[in-house]
């Protein structure tokens, strides 16, 4: 406590002279803070509306069948707009022209890049469509270690997806015990469609006419 008002003014100086370089020292650093995180807002939803155009492009070029301008609109997005989910999706669609158009080794790259991707609905969808191709191609070994590698916590969602995969992997492995149990698995775990219902009864028939030989 200090007697005179004087007294509180002399205080406040001495206070001043020992700690205003780190008061400013504060004080502009969180400026800096506020200013730079204001300018990553802006830098972000400025990229985010760019990409968005160029994506609107790309889908363009893909419904009037122009595919040397998907690649190239594709390729430009993976440079400029790496970042963001647009990069993910027109991967996805270029994989997909890439695939219709033969080039399996293309489409597998561009799905695995997007597989390892910090997204994880986008990087499952991804490595779903990666082992449907594989399994097109004949590689279902390679498809079912792809499925193997991936960590259960973080593909809950998909689960079923993944179970139905590997029964048709295991399937075009005649490995059908190990398919009905997979087929199963996905029927537990997600919406039974018509045709996992199929496949499971055209196991089950496989079955009985074995047992009728």
């Amino acid at each position: 406590m200090y007697d005179t008002e004087e007294e509180q003014v002399e205080a406040l100086k001495r206070w001043w002279k020992e700690n205003s370089t780190s008061t400013i020292v504060g004080i502009a650093m969180g400026i800096v803070i506020i200013l730079g995180w204001n300018y990553w807002q802006d830098h972000k939803k400025a990229q985010a509306a760019q990409a968005s155009a160029v994506y609107g492009q790309l889908l363009k070029a893909l419904d009037d069948n122009k595919n040397d301008s998907v690649d190239k609109l594709a390729g430009r997005m993976q440079e400029q707009f790496k970042s963001t989910e647009y990069a993910a999706y027109s991967g996805l669609l270029q994989a997909k022209l890439k695939a219709q158009q033969g080039d399996f080794a293309a489409a597998k790259q561009i799905l695995t890049t997007i597989a390892s991707g910090s997204n994880k609905q986008l990087s499952n969808i991804a490595r779903i469509r990666l082992v449907r191709l594989m399994l097109a191609t004949g590689e279902y070994e390679q498809g079912l270690q792809v499925i193997n590698q991936v960590d259960a916590k973080e593909v809950a969602s998909f689960s079923a997806n993944y179970d139905e995969l590997v029964g048709d992997l295991y399937v075009a492995l005649d490995r059908l015990d190990e398919a009905r149990t997979s087929y199963q698995n996905a029927f537990r775990n997600g919406q039974p469609s018509p045709l996992l219902q199929f496949k499971i009864d055209d196991l089950t028939a496989q079955d009985k006419f074995e047992t009728q030989k």
